[in-house]
């Protein structure tokens, strides 16, 4: 990636940052430009702003532990763009469903067999039944708007967080194309996840706002905003990640869902 190109069409100048090379790249695939220290996220919302015409997705980086010198995964180089479909390449539909049986599967292979007891019930209403996709709608308010006020608030959280450069046409795109493996104890293939998170771009108005080791954060500017359509978006999410009923706070889709009402961020995090 030429550090040329990474100079903005308004003359935006970037701070300080260096490409960071594919782990198993060998030193000939940039997976992607990184900023050295801390950035606002005013600078991240003029990138995204000017994506259009450079065609490179802003990402605030968070890293496995604050503080940690290789800045895992994205300074030490754990990206794998090589191993990575094209999101292009899957059906949302499909994927949806297909890791929906899989989860809810109690003699499955690394599904169920890691999930409490009692998942059935956990899934009510739907049980072991894929209920399909949520209905999406128009966002009321534009989505990259809603991403940069997310922006604001993650950035003033994480103080810490990185800017990173990905060429991609979206930032669902840019999770492939980056080689950015959170999702790896479920599958090494994060192009199927990106081809999911796209079909949340055109539904819910969703932005790849940042990305951790193992974390994902989405602005939403439409929102669910009715407790059935709330429940059909949770019963995506477990599908996507099982982990928010298996291992979070939540003991069922209907309490997870309660929180999706008009949320205007979503997070996603793989065990």
């Amino acid at each position: 990636m030429n550090t040329e190109l990474l100079r903005s069409p308004a003359g935006l100048a970037l701070p300080p940052g260096r490409t960071i090379a594919s782990e198993e790249g060998a030193g000939d695939v940039a997976a992607l430009w990184m900023s050295d220290d801390a950035v606002t996220a005013g600078l991240w919302a003029q990138l995204l702003a000017e994506h259009a015409t450079s065609g490179l997705w802003p990402l605030l980086l968070d890293s496995l532990h604050p503080g940690d010198d290789e800045f895992r995964p994205w300074g030490s180089g754990e990206l794998y763009p090589e191993d990575m479909s094209s999101p292009r390449s899957h059906s949302p539909a499909e994927l949806l469903a297909g890791w929906w049986e899989k989860h809810t599967d109690a003699g499955g292979e690394g599904g169920a067999a890691q999930a409490p007891d009692g998942l059935p019930a956990a899934t009510v209403p739907f049980g072991r039944t894929w209920p399909g996709f949520a209905p999406g709608r128009e966002p009321a308010t534009d989505p990259d708007q809603v991403a940069a006020a997310f922006a604001q608030v993650f950035a003033a959280r994480r103080p810490y967080v990185r800017l990173g450069l990905v060429a991609a046409g979206s930032g669902a795109d840019a999770l492939a194309a980056v080689g950015w493996s959170g999702p790896m104890n479920y599958d090494n293939d994060t192009a199927k996840y990106a081809a999911v998170v796209r079909d949340w771009e055109r539904r819910f108005g969703a932005r790849v706002v940042a990305a951790g080791f193992a974390t994902l954060h989405l602005s939403i500017a439409a929102p669910p905003t009715t407790e059935e359509d709330a429940l059909l978006v949770a019963a995506e999410h477990f599908a996507v990640c099982p982990d928010i009923l298996w291992q979070g706070p939540h003991p069922s889709l209907a309490s997870y869902a309660e929180q999706l009402i008009g949320a205007g961020n979503w997070e996603l995090w793989w065990d």
